[in-house]
Formats: C-alpha cells, sequence, structure tokens
C-alpha cells in the first residue's frame, strides 16, 4: 500500500474557543461595556478570541489596557490571525478586574474581567449582570 493522504477537508485545525463574555445592552452608556470570563491567566492565548469576537475588520487596530496585578505576565504584544494587539500596562489607580480595548472600528470598550478560577455560578451571576447594565460587586468577590 502507498503511503495515505489526508484530503484537505478532513486536516485538523484549530478555531479559537468563543469567549466567555456578555455586552452590556446599550454599550458606552455606563463605566462597564460588559464582562468577560477568560478561561486561564494567560492573556497571549486568551486576548486574540476576545478580539476577534469585539473587532470585525481583521486589519483594525486594537490596544488594549490591563491591570498588571490581574496580568503579571502580559506580553507587549499578543500575535493574533490576521493582526498584532498592543497590550499596555494600565497607569495607577486603575481599576483592578477592568481592561480596556481601544479598537480601530469600534471605539473604546471597558469589560470587567471575572477572574478564570472563579466559581461557575458568581461568573454567571457576573456576566448576567454585565448583560442588564447593572454589573454587581466586583470580579473575584462573592455574595
Amino acid at each position: 500500500m502507498g503511503p495515505s493522504t489526508t484530503p484537505a477537508a478532513d486536516a485538523h485545525t484549530y478555531g479559537m474557543p468563543m469567549p466567555r463574555l456578555s455586552l452590556t445592552r446599550g454599550v458606552g452608556s455606563g463605566p462597564l461595556d460588559g464582562a468577560w470570563w477568560p478561561r486561564c491567566a494567560v492573556l497571549e492565548l486568551e486576548l486574540p478570541s476576545l478580539v476577534d469576537e469585539l473587532e470585525p475588520v481583521p486589519d483594525a487596530q486594537v490596544r488594549v489596557t490591563v491591570d498588571l496585578s490581574d496580568w503579571p505576565d502580559a506580553p507587549r504584544t499578543v500575535m493574533a490571525p490576521g493582526r498584532v494587539i498592543a497590550v499596555e500596562p494600565a497607569g495607577p489607580g486603575s481599576g483592578a478586574h477592568v481592561i480596556t480595548l481601544d479598537c480601530g472600528t469600534v471605539g473604546r470598550l471597558v469589560l470587567l474581567v471575572v477572574p478564570p478560577g472563579e466559581s461557575a455560578g458568581t461568573a454567571a451571576r457576573l456576566l448576567a449582570a454585565a448583560d442588564d447594565g447593572r454589573p454587581r460587586g466586583r470580579a473575584g468577590e462573592t455574595e
């Protein structure tokens, strides 16, 4: 028998998982535009799918500001399919558990970051609160 070949249709490709994200109705009407629950604490693994979901134009510039207490090993850039995402540390006095995305075509979005290790119940509550426009509590706190 000759070598086996795999048709292109059967080739394995990697697809980024959909971000666990909830946007506030009427984005831009309050201090937070939504909430995001990353699966892990490695920004370069999580950020591409978040940006892909929020910025529909592949070559649009995107700059992200993160709190280094949440992302202590944050790189200065993150490579994503079709784009390079600039990452900057937040200045002093920034709100903990928040990520700011400056997207080329969408504008500025401020998201509450639910810590990856948070319980599913608390994360669901925070994501739902972001959806109705009234975030309750802070990420990392339980009732």
